[in-house]
């Protein structure tokens, strides 16, 4: 899924830039914005496509359906970073519980990781506020089978690069 994102940012990169060539718009300060542009919207796609692969975990997994996919599952914690203990339903939490945070659509944004051992559930990364800090929280408490959940998320460091990006980029408009 990383591969063809890169793949298409990158052919939309190309396309695009070539299109900003400032000899052949007569308009230096236009060509700036319209590079601006292309970077805003590749930033955007961008997001979207990982927003898009963090999805594909299903909140509602049954058991079964868990069990069919366990290794993969598995493996992808593994490359993300995350712990799955060896309890027997660790995995399936996990899998749950990154689904029901990818469809909350104030957390999309963030960076969360999600360990999960004996069914603790231990939130890691970073929210843009507190009120998500809290959402975070209260998503994964809510899910059938989670012990409890420590909330080790900090605030303000996705929100400070998001912001960081919107000041750059209205610089241009």
């Amino acid at each position: 899924m990383k591969k063809l994102a890169a793949l298409l940012v990158g052919t939309a990169l190309a396309a695009l830039t070539a299109a900003c060539d400032p000899g052949t718009n007569g308009n230096g300060n236009m060509a700036n914005t319209n590079h601006s542009n292309v970077n805003a919207n590749l930033n955007a796609n961008a997001a979207n496509m990982n927003a898009a692969a963090s999805r594909n975990y299903n909140a509602r997994i049954t058991k079964e359906e868990y069990e069919r996919d366990k290794e993969r599952y598995g493996r992808e914690a593994k490359e993300k970073g995350e712990t799955v203990g060896q309890g027997l339903t660790d995995g399936w939490l996990w899998v749950k519980a990154k689904g029901a945070l990818a469809g909350v659509d104030d957390l999309r944004d963030s960076t969360i990781n999600v360990d999960v051992d004996d069914s603790i559930v231990t939130l890691r990364g970073s929210v843009a506020t507190k009120e998500q800090k809290a959402k975070a929280e209260a998503t994964a408490k809510g899910l059938d089978g989670v012990k409890s959940v420590k909330n080790m998320l900090t605030v303000g460091a996705a929100g400070a690069a998001g912001n960081a990006n919107a000041a750059h980029n209205g610089n241009h408009k």
